[in-house]
């Protein structure tokens, strides 16, 4: 039997380019001998972190659309011409057994080409708000994925798979709890809420913990706060554990009794796995306000709170109501469960494997 060969494209953010690596991973598992190629925008992130991640990746011209009338539209298109007719030379030469997108703009030319070559498209869509990329792709694929449910007002009913988004392994193992808090030098006897605006933080949620803090204390609630690089803010040790970064999610998820985040697709599918009780503060700086739309997917089922960005000075007051309610807490973690789908990855991968030519 011949080995298998697959396309991959999506990126831009972290968001589609993880997710594309976690689904490539799990086919290298299954099949040890397959190909792959992914394909990117050059001078984007996936370009160093595709490589990195021990995958080859091929650039493409390609930019992203401006929201506003301007010329510079001009330039787009063209460059999505030419992104378009590349992207259907290398699939040519390469001949996949099946092509995966998982958004991006990069994902639009490199998977329309594979649709018009016959290739099995299965494309990804993480957000409770569809990208313009995958609203045009879910025409011609085969397989649609999302990361929340309903999503049939975006795509085809009879192609929609509610797989989850796929999320690290690391995530998933888990410690006990004792060993979590003493990892970051924290009291068992104190509650702990893990703050987390992803890894570069988040100005107005670092604003919000920071006039939170005396609030917090007074009330014995103890803090694991990734702040970002940005945040130059001096913060007491008797506050918790703060550090510009974290690589120890999984612990920091274990110690938490509640999570303050962003809602990015990812984040939200990592607090679902792990049945957290959580507050959710959507970005407002991001494409469609698709992140509103992913935290009102879990608030609208009294599965998260939701706190707009313009009102994070109320995070203090809300993180001690929650805190000091267990049956809120207990109420947060059951009406979270049914979004959790800690084998995402897997599910992707089965569908992707039925659709092989």
């Amino acid at each position: 039997m011949s080995s298998h060969k697959f396309i991959l494209s999506g990126g831009g953010t972290g968001g589609h380019i993880f997710p594309a690596v976690a689904i490539a991973n799990e086919l290298k598992k299954r099949h040890p001998d397959a190909q792959f190629l992914f394909i990117g925008a050059l001078g984007r992130m996936e370009m160093e972190k595709i490589p990195a991640e021990g995958f080859e990746i091929i650039g493409l011209p390609v930019q992203g659309l401006k929201r506003k009338l301007t010329l510079k539209n001009i330039t787009v298109a063209w460059n999505f011409l030419k992104s378009y007719f590349k992207a259907k030379q290398i699939i040519k030469n390469f001949k996949p057994d099946a092509a995966v997108g998982t958004g991006g703009y990069v994902s639009l030319p490199v998977i329309y080409a594979a649709q018009k070559e016959r290739i099995p498209s299965i494309i990804w869509e993480g957000n409770g708000h569809a990208g313009l990329a995958n609203k045009i792709l879910a025409k011609r694929a085969q397989v649609i994925c999302t990361g929340l449910p309903n999503m049939d007002s975006y795509f085809p009913k009879e192609k929609i798979h509610f797989t989850g988004n796929p999320i690290r392994d690391s995530i998933l193992q888990t410690t006990r709890k004792t060993e979590a808090l003493e990892h970051f030098k924290l009291s068992p006897e104190k509650k702990t809420v893990f703050i987390t605006g992803g890894s570069l933080g988040a100005k107005n949620i670092n604003k919000g913990i920071m006039h939170a803090l005396p609030q917090l204390l007074k009330q014995n609630i103890q803090v694991i706060w990734q702040t970002g690089k940005s945040f130059t803010e001096k913060v007491g040790k008797e506050s918790g554990y703060v550090s510009q970064f974290i690589y120890e999610m999984n612990l920091a998820f274990t110690a938490a009794d509640l999570v303050v985040s962003r809602a990015g697709a990812i984040s939200i599918s990592e607090i679902c796995a792990l049945k957290k009780p959580s507050i959710l503060v959507p970005s407002p700086n991001v494409t469609d306000d698709h992140q509103t739309k992913n935290a009102e997917a879990l608030s609208n089922k009294k599965a998260a709170v939701l706190i707009k960005d313009s009102a994070h000075m109320e995070l203090g007051e809300t993180i001690v109501k929650i805190l000091t309610n267990p049956v809120k807490m207990e109420k947060l973690s059951h009406a979270i469960a049914p979004f959790a789908k800690p084998k995402s990855t897997a599910e992707i991968t089965d569908l992707i494997e039925k659709e092989l030519r």
